[in-house]
């Protein structure tokens, strides 16, 4: 499997126009794009955060709203969570640009989400099997429905000693699709709404968000899938930043410590190809309109 585009770049002035193109074409066709020269650089105050101590004891993430300029997640207090809270939104706003300068296509209707800072290490942290991500799996959120937008994602590896965010890259999203969906029963009248009257999700789940979800929970819930999927496993080193569709990419993070991590939204009319999305795929799969009525995302 060819999973990988790789961008031999080391700042945004060496991105061509022929290597913008190429990259579009690669992300939107499932692909993952690797900067394997290109990172977040920390100063040495900065480095100071690189430890799992600076989590808050029911955390596993430091978590950066930039809407509102607020850090969650964190043990840290006064000058030492500004600190760290400057340091997280720096990386917002650097993904932002790599984002902008990379996809100029995209750039008019990005929608930023969350940003995240991960120090804890990955490999045998416990956890639920909805919630484990080192199963493969492709990307829906139970509590934010997204309404078919797509999930872009910017990852880069800051970790310290060298150590590489291993992950195994599966199947494409319509293999997926084939052996996940016809297991999915429809959601029963009124669902969505009652959820939404729970405040169990920020807003009424879509068929699209419903099926997401499901597949999502199917993958990662059946042990015979995991273990004969088509699978390859991909180990990026540190210092390196990669960009990925992980609601089209199945995935799955097995070891690493300390990586960043920016959420994007996008609607999929504004994708050069939008027939690509995981929405029209599923839709061409079940010969229906998953979305009705649209409503925005609220950042997640």
């Amino acid at each position: 499997m060819q999973l990988l585009e790789t961008l031999e770049i080391t700042g945004l002035e060496d991105i061509s126009d022929g290597m913008q193109i190429e990259a579009l074409k690669a992300l939107e066709g499932g692909k993952v794009v690797f900067l394997p020269k290109f990172s977040f650089q920390l100063s040495a105050q900065e480095s100071a955060f690189l430890s799992p101590s600076i989590l808050s004891p029911k955390s596993k993430n430091i978590s950066y709203d930039a809407k509102k300029d607020r850090l969650s997640g964190t043990s840290c207090q006064a000058g030492e969570a500004e600190d760290l809270k400057k340091m997280v939104a720096r990386y917002a706003l650097e993904s932002r640009k790599l984002i902008e300068t990379l996809f100029p296509h995209y750039a008019p209707t990005l929608q930023q989400g969350r940003t995240s800072f991960r120090p804890a290490e990955v490999f045998g942290r416990p956890s639920s099997y909805r919630k484990d991500d080192t199963r493969l799996h492709v990307d829906a959120f139970p509590a934010t429905p997204v309404q078919g937008k797509r999930i872009l994602r910017v990852f880069c590896n800051v970790n310290p000693e060298g150590k590489p965010r291993v992950w195994k890259l599966g199947e494409p999203f319509s293999t997926v699709v084939e052996k996940m969906v016809p297991r999915i029963s429809p959601p029963l009248p009124g669902t969505a709404l009652l959820l939404k009257l729970l405040k169990v999700t920020k807003q009424k789940r879509s068929l699209y968000d419903h099926y997401m979800l499901h597949i999502h929970d199917e993958m990662k819930g059946d042990l015979e899938y995991q273990a004969k999927a088509e699978q390859q496993e991909i180990r990026f080193p540190s210092h390196t930043m990669w960009i990925v569709y992980s609601d089209q990419v199945s995935h799955a993070a097995l070891s690493g410590q300390h990586l960043f991590e920016q959420t994007f939204y996008l609607d999929p009319s504004a994708l050069a190809n939008p027939e690509s999305s995981p929405l029209k795929v599923l839709e061409r799969f079940l010969h229906r309109n998953l979305i009705s009525p649209r409503e925005p995302v609220s950042g997640r």
